[in-house]
């Protein structure tokens, strides 16, 4: 009877997992896109059939930090068991459902970090406020660093002393030379448990002189290289054809903030499953990341056009190039959280860029009033979603037992 109850909680978790990931596929991975589908580069139904394949590659490929800190770095002094993770899940997927309904897209990283801690702490566990601090820190200063940085590019891109084959070339070669950069676990590394291309190549010839930690001439050579290879590619393209190139280059950017989406991503679903999977289960957590890398790719193809449409077409009136202004940020900062493993939210990045992009030509593009409200409803998120989650729990536990 005991391992009936447990099958049955196990199925129910996994099924929560599922359609937390489904939710995540259709609400924050869609922000990648959407400059390109308000450039007119790309239709809505095609970019989310692009989004769920490259989610859903990010999600196996460089889900595993994210996924932990979720799963045993939030609460202090109790593991997160099989009802706990569902109370959690459920809570955070639902907020999610009600950004969609609402067209408001709700941040997923604090709405999953909120019903995390108030499970954890109705489990009986102690707030982890290191963590928190490192969060907090991290989150207030996403906007700022988003929206700043897609504002100067933006500025930047619109100077008529840096010409368009010298500007959108550059910016594709930094892209370049950081993709050559980020962990993959499909690269395997004698001292890590994700490789780099820059590193793997480097090693394939020798590596060279270490010049500071664990970075050696060999890395930086291939860095190089990788980053005038790509600038190379869109200036070529820029050359032949100033727009035409640059939509490319667009759509090349959107696809990989896409793949870095679901690594950043996944975690908030597969997250509060860590104890039950490795521990309790015994299972790879290559197990755990499909599970979540499927739902996230059902969620895109059925789910994605509606928040597409909202995020596209309502914040801000954006050309090709102010899209391109708000991706690049999005994709430096969505790897940075992903090596720091810190949950984020795409929507909050993308925004803040499509928001930073919009404003370089003036405000009048920019609806303040959506702005607003996006903002309010992240913070009453947040807020709202640990108390929800604390209660859940509690119904569930006294209804089915702890």
């Amino acid at each position: 009877m005991v391992a009936l109850s447990f099958a049955v909680l196990v199925g129910t978790a996994i099924l929560t997992c599922l359609f937390m990931a489904w939710v995540l596929g259709a609400n924050s991975n869609s922000p990648p896109f959407a400059p390109a589908i308000g450039a007119n580069a790309i239709s809505t139904m095609r970019a989310a059939f692009v989004i769920g394949l490259l989610a859903a590659a990010g999600a196996l490929m460089q889900g595993g930090s994210i996924s932990e800190t979720v799963g045993a770095d939030l609460i202090d002094g109790v593991a997160i068991t099989p009802l706990a993770a569902t109370a959690g899940l459920l809570t955070a997927a639902t907020f999610m459902a009600v950004g969609i309904y609402t067209r408001y897209p709700i941040p997923a990283a604090f709405a999953t970090t909120g019903a995390m801690i108030g499970v954890g702490l109705s489990l009986g566990g102690d707030p982890a406020m290191a963590t928190y601090q490192r969060l907090g820190t991290f989150w207030l200063l996403v906007p700022f660093m988003s929206g700043g940085l897609a504002y100067a590019t933006a500025v930047v891109l619109r100077r008529d002393d840096v010409p368009e084959s010298v500007g959108v070339p550059l910016l594709a070669g930094i892209v370049g030379a950081i993709v050559a950069n980020i962990q993959l676990g499909v690269i395997p590394d004698p001292t890590a448990d994700q490789g780099t291309l820059a590193r793997f190549v480097s090693r394939q010839f020798g590596g060279g002189p270490v010049l500071v930690g664990d970075v050696d001439l060999g890395t930086v050579l291939v860095t190089i290289v990788v980053g005038a290879l790509a600038f190379s590619w869109v200036r070529k393209r820029v050359l032949a054809s100033v727009e035409d190139g640059i939509r490319s280059f667009l759509l090349v950017l959107g696809s990989i903030v896409a793949f870095s989406s679901g690594g950043s991503q996944v975690g908030l679903a597969t997250g509060p499953l860590e104890n039950l999977f490795r521990i309790e289960l015994g299972l790879p957590g290559i197990t755990l990341l499909a599970l979540g890398a499927a739902g996230i790719l059902a969620g895109a193809w059925m789910g994605a056009p509606r928040l597409l449409q909202a995020t596209s077409r309502e914040y801000a009136q954006l050309g090709v190039r102010r899209s391109i202004a708000a991706l690049v940020p999005g994709f430096i900062i969505a790897q940075l959280a992903i090596a720091l493993g810190i949950p984020i939210s795409l929507n909050n990045i993308i925004l803040s860029g499509v928001i930073g992009g919009g404003l370089a030509a003036g405000s009048a593009g920019v609806s303040r009033r959506k702005i607003g409200v996006t903002v309010t409803f992240w913070l009453l998120t947040l807020g709202s979603s640990i108390l929800v989650g604390y209660g859940l729990y509690r119904a569930f536990a006294a209804v089915i037992g702890g």
